[in-house]
């Protein structure tokens, strides 16, 4: 699935900063993509927590191969000891096994579409393992919502302070100003960003 918003969004963006301008053209015809599957989404967030990209998706790679087919039966089945091979921390093998067992006890997230993102937010921090940064990338990568701005997220901090602060990091004053320059499409601003300093583009 892809945003049906994005072409807008990127025109506006476009003429409203002519740093992003630069950053959409050089990846024209790229974008934000879902697969549509909020069980892999939740869970490839929660491998990429608080690590590089690059290593985050090593690690997936890992535990999808060991998986063969990940689901919420494979991932609660799994032996955890095979999951800590692949190079997880203990932690994270609970987090994925608490995740896998709330979809097995019949957690459905499609009615979450009818949800704000703030309600989003509010009803997944009640699971254990997921802070606001992993429901947001939910909000991303499996709802498209096209507002959202992960302030705790250090690859998009890293972008800002290159792209706007000359290597420095963003004061609440500047995040504010972008922010506000880029309403209502935060998202798509911040995954602009995000691909500015990956050599392929973020995925969960």
């Amino acid at each position: 699935m892809q945003p049906e918003y994005w072409k807008q969004a990127t025109r506006e963006l476009s003429e409203r900063d002519p740093v992003l301008a630069g950053i959409i053209a050089r990846y024209d015809g790229e974008m934000l993509k879902s697969e549509g599957n909020a069980f892999r989404t939740l869970t490839q967030a929660i491998v990429g927590q608080q690590i590089s990209v690059k290593a985050a998706d090593s690690i997936w790679n890992r535990l999808e191969a060991g998986l063969g087919k990940v689901t919420p039966q494979t991932m609660h089945s799994h032996p955890d000891d095979a999951m800590r091979a692949y190079g997880l921390s203990r932690q994270k093998v609970l987090y994925l096994k608490d995740i896998a067992h709330h979809f097995l006890e019949g957690m459905d997230p499609d009615h979450w579409h009818s949800l704000s993102d703030d309600e989003v937010v509010k009803a997944l921090i009640h699971i254990k393992g997921i802070g606001r940064w992993t429901a947001e990338m939910f909000l991303i990568f499996y709802l498209l919502r096209p507002n959202v701005f992960p302030v705790a997220d250090l690859g998009l901090m890293n972008a800002i302070s290159r792209h706007y602060g000359k290597g420095r990091a963003p004061s609440k004053t500047a995040l504010a100003k972008l922010s506000k320059r880029w309403q209502p499409w935060r998202t798509v601003a911040t995954w602009y960003l995000w691909r500015s300093l990956d050599p392929v583009p973020v995925e969960y």
